[in-house]
């Protein structure tokens, strides 16, 4: 079926991935049957004929008034059914199992499975994936910079693989925009982030101007932790270089008066150069002149 193989070969089968692991976790192997031969799954099949034959059959003009009093009766049919011998044979399906077929079982796993999603990546160049259901972001080895790996989620954990080999595991957060990284993931070289600290920014922000030391401040204070404003920062100081000190001011001064601030919006300003737009205060209204054809409300009723 579709849902079962997900691409149709006489050799190589491409079997659907929740199907496959599904099948890895309890120790067992999906071999799909042949198209267009039906013996291949014959006892399968006839199974279906059986159960509506010696068990549905002869329930049917029972009446139950629980589910569990319908399922004890399936038990006990399906109990006689197999203690059945075969026909014209001195042993029953509930023998052969005993005899060879029981010594094969093995115990199930401890843990249920757990339904799973699979997807492609590629890490970014801040070593980190991109899980978009949850919008949040997962440390890789910096090592697999731009390289695509396979992801694997459930409602508990999230796994990276990279060439089959599992690479990171985290805990699942589906906070949004949020970052979950482990220091081991990062580069040598961005071991000198660990010393940024929000009193940093600040000073540097100070240094400029009183209005850049309260942007940096506000873009810390809207992050749930403040490792993650570290670039808006970084991005905010850096216009320095690019613009001259009191058009900075000016832009900072605009995003705190329409209390939008943000890297984005202070760049932008500056871009377009929206600090010099007058404000509201300084706009005159325009008074239309008296026609006869330009009537008020009271002219309606």
């Amino acid at each position: 079926m579709r849902s079962a193989v997900t691409k149709a070969d006489n050799y190589e089968p491409v079997i659907n991935e929740t199907y496959a692991d599904f099948a890895e976790h309890y120790g067992t192997v999906i071999i799909p049957a042949r198209a267009l031969h039906p013996q291949d799954k014959s006892l399968a099949e006839n199974f279906v004929r059986t159960a509506y034959t010696q068990i549905f059959a002869r329930l049917r003009n029972q009446v139950f008034f629980s589910l569990e009093e319908l399922n004890q009766a399936l038990w006990e049919k399906l109990e006689a059914y197999n203690k059945k011998n075969f026909q014209g044979r001195d042993y029953s399906r509930r023998q052969l199992f005993e005899e060879i077929e029981k010594q094969y079982l093995r115990p199930l796993p401890l843990q249920s499975y757990e339904m799973k999603t699979f997807c492609e990546n590629t890490v970014q160049f801040n070593h980190h994936i991109y899980l978009k259901e949850d919008k949040h972001y997962y440390s890789v080895p910096y090592e697999l910079t731009g390289k695509k790996v396979k992801v694997t989620y459930t409602n508990r954990c999230v796994e990276i693989y990279f060439n089959h080999l599992r690479v990171a595991i985290h805990q699942r957060d589906r906070c949004p925009y949020g970052y979950t990284t482990k220091p081991e993931h990062r580069p040598p070289s961005h071991r000198y982030v660990s010393e940024w600290t929000p009193e940093r920014f600040i000073n540097w922000g100070r240094k400029i101007a009183p209005e850049v030391e309260q942007v940096i401040a506000s873009i810390l204070d809207n992050r749930p932790h403040p490792e993650q404003a570290y670039k808006s920062c970084i991005g905010l100081l850096s216009l320095e270089k690019k613009h001259e000190p009191e058009h900075i001011i000016k832009a900072c001064q605009k995003a705190l008066q329409v209390n939008c601030v943000t890297y984005r919006f202070i760049k932008n300003t500056l871009t377009t150069k929206a600090f010099n737009l007058p404000g509201e205060e300084d706009l005159t209204l325009f008074k239309l002149p008296y026609h006869e054809n330009i009537r008020g409300k009271e002219k309606y009723n």
